[in-house]
């Protein structure tokens, strides 16, 4: 199978995750965790759920722990921001929800599938979701810019200050 979202693909056969094209790294327990989160789109998955698809009964691990990692991996992967969530909601003391539109459809299919949409339009919601998506980078971008503004502003003021103290005291 193979799901879209985004300007993302998850190819299941040879287990890659594309974006755009070019293959994304992501290690193989945050790729199980986004194949569930994306073959449940729109519903919440439990943190339990995703403990019992990602280790067996008989592992003894933080459960906790590893989903929280494993999470920020998929996060990562898919530039996604908790506080900002384009494709990964979280649902507070519940779980998780892939809240982008995903279109699913077997390797060289014609005809997508919508998975989580009453009325589909799939081009309109896959443009829609690459400009959210776009959008949020070059906002995210914006702010690294005036965060190092504010910085670079920060460091030529102490050196203006420094540098009027060391007048006032050679006079």
């Amino acid at each position: 199978m193979i799901f879209r979202f985004g300007l993302f693909e998850l190819d299941t056969e040879s287990e890659q995750l594309l974006k755009e094209g070019r293959t994304v790294r992501i290690q193989q327990q945050p790729y199980k965790l986004l194949c569930l989160l994306i073959t449940q789109a729109g519903r919440v998955v439990t943190r339990e759920e995703i403990r019992a698809a990602l280790w067996p009964a008989e592992t003894f691990v933080d459960y906790d722990q590893g989903v929280n990692f494993a999470m920020k991996q998929v996060r990562e992967a898919l530039g996604d921001d908790a506080d900002h969530a384009v494709y990964v909601q979280t649902v507070p003391k519940r779980g998780y929800r892939f809240i982008a539109p995903v279109d699913a459809g077997a390797r060289g299919a014609s005809k997508l599938v919508q998975l989580n949409s009453p009325e589909p339009d799939l081009n309109l919601q896959k443009v829609l979701w690459s400009n959210i998506a776009e959008l949020r980078l070059a906002d995210e971008a914006r702010n690294q810019r005036r965060q190092t503004a504010k910085v670079a502003m920060l460091w030529g003021g102490i050196a203006l200050a420094i540098g009027a103290i060391a007048a006032l005291l050679l006079r």
